[in-house]
């Protein structure tokens, strides 16, 4: 069974890209068939939390993953707080395209929130083919590793680790989990870029992801 990726766009501007110098570049990684595990595409204090609580005054939707699903995220804070409002956001973001994947909700205002561009379209139209294919997502997934760089007021990159050893597909219908062995696969990098909205909110533009990456497997 092939393991499933959120699909990507281009590869980041050439200032976001300073950030892979020592990770090297994402390539495309977007496997059609949905009948393994899923990404949802999100790390201070050392310890595994849900997602961080937001402190910016943009009206944010809400965001609850069902009870067999969740999200971690590992050392997810600098202590710098303008950087820690990016990674905030990527992390909401990331729920974001969880939820919405649970949901099987390709328009759930969650992703236009946090999304735009070409992340949104691509975004929008993995949640479609999940959707469509008749799967959903279950377990556990964990975020690390995070880098921020804050190019300026208003653009920035960050790019981080997914563990997916522990979450799986899951049919729609049947309830059944899709389950597959743990090797290089189930890490995958990410590499992002965002900028803020007048309300102060960091939405992903571009994303782009490696899976197997030296840098995040074990």
């Amino acid at each position: 069974m092939k393991r499933l990726t959120l699909p990507i766009t281009a590869a980041l501007t050439a200032a976001a890209g300073l950030l892979l110098t020592a990770c090297g570049d994402g390539g495309r990684d977007d496997n059609s068939k949905a009948n393994d595990r899923i990404v949802g595409a999100a790390t201070g204090d050392s310890k595994t939390s849900a997602s961080p609580s937001t402190s910016n005054a943009a009206d944010r939707p809400k965001i609850t993953l069902p009870g067999d699903l969740t999200d971690t995220f590992e050392s997810w804070t600098t202590g710098d707080a303008p950087k820690d409002a990016v990674l905030q956001d990527v992390a909401k973001r990331v729920d974001a395209t969880n939820y919405a994947i649970t949901q099987g909700n390709p328009d759930l205002p969650a992703l236009t929130f946090y999304y735009s561009g070409g992340a949104l379209a691509d975004a929008q139209d993995w949640v479609e083919s999940l959707m469509k294919d008749g799967y959903s997502i279950t377990g556990v997934n964990r975020y690390y590793n995070a880098k921020v760089d804050v190019f300026d007021s208003a653009s920035a990159g960050v790019v981080y680790c997914e563990d997916q050893s522990r979450a799986f597909a899951k049919d729609r219908k049947t309830s059944k989990v899709y389950k597959t062995e743990v090797n290089d696969d189930s890490y995958v990098m990410y590499s992002t870029r965002l900028e803020k909205t007048t309300q102060g909110v960091w939405q992903t533009t571009e994303l782009t992801s490696a899976r197997g990456h030296k840098s995040c497997t074990p």
